[in-house]
């Protein structure tokens, strides 16, 4: 008998736990879903600031084009000057006959109106284009062109994805045409023609 008494007190007794409970199994999803949701917050952060970044080599591209067309007509480089932004609001060119320069010729102001059409519709996106759309261009981008003397600055202001820091002071190109002025970036280059 004694040994039947023992026997029926080990299976009576305390069982040892052989898996996981339910409370287990729920913190540790939730410890899980908080980890994906870190991720996908670092993701999005992560795609705008490719984007940003994309943005701004692109304007870079595009002022060192206008840079470039610049110096290769420098006689009548004054021509490239622009009265208000070209671009996004603004896609008036100005014709051949408002280069001032008596010395231009015929050619070398239609280079200039060319020219400053060929970068507008950069500056509209022309580069890449889906479905007839122009898809290629800086977000909402237009392209200033000033002159002090010998020297031309010319700059890019575009619409930034969220508001940040002002432009410098120096690069005054669409200046409150994109509301609060930490929305605004810019970036320029100047170029002496002599």
């Amino acid at each position: 008998m004694k040994t039947r008494q023992s026997h029926a007190r080990q299976t009576r007794g305390p069982r040892r736990q052989a898996g996981a409970t339910l409370i287990e199994v729920l913190v540790s999803l939730v410890i899980l879903m908080i980890g994906l949701l870190g991720l996908v917050g670092v993701m999005i952060h992560s795609q705008r600031a490719q984007l940003e970044s994309y943005q701004r080599v692109q304007a870079l591209m595009l002022v060192q084009d206008m840079a470039a067309r610049i110096s290769a007509n420098k006689a009548v480089a004054d021509c490239y000057v622009l009265a208000a932004p070209i671009g996004t609001g603004n896609t008036t060119v100005p014709a051949a006959g408002a280069c001032a320069l008596a010395t231009a010729t015929v050619s070398q102001k239609a280079r200039v109106v060319q020219d400053l059409t060929d970068w507008r519709d950069l500056l509209l996106g022309s580069a890449e284009s889906a479905a007839g759309s122009a898809v290629g261009g800086v977000l909402a981008a237009r392209g200033c062109i000033t002159q002090d003397g010998n020297t031309f600055k010319i700059s890019i202001a575009w619409q930034g994805l969220a508001p940040t820091s002002a432009p410098p002071a120096g690069i005054p190109c669409a200046q409150g045409l994109y509301g609060d002025d930490t929305a605004r970036r810019a970036v320029s280059v100047t170029v002496e023609a002599s």
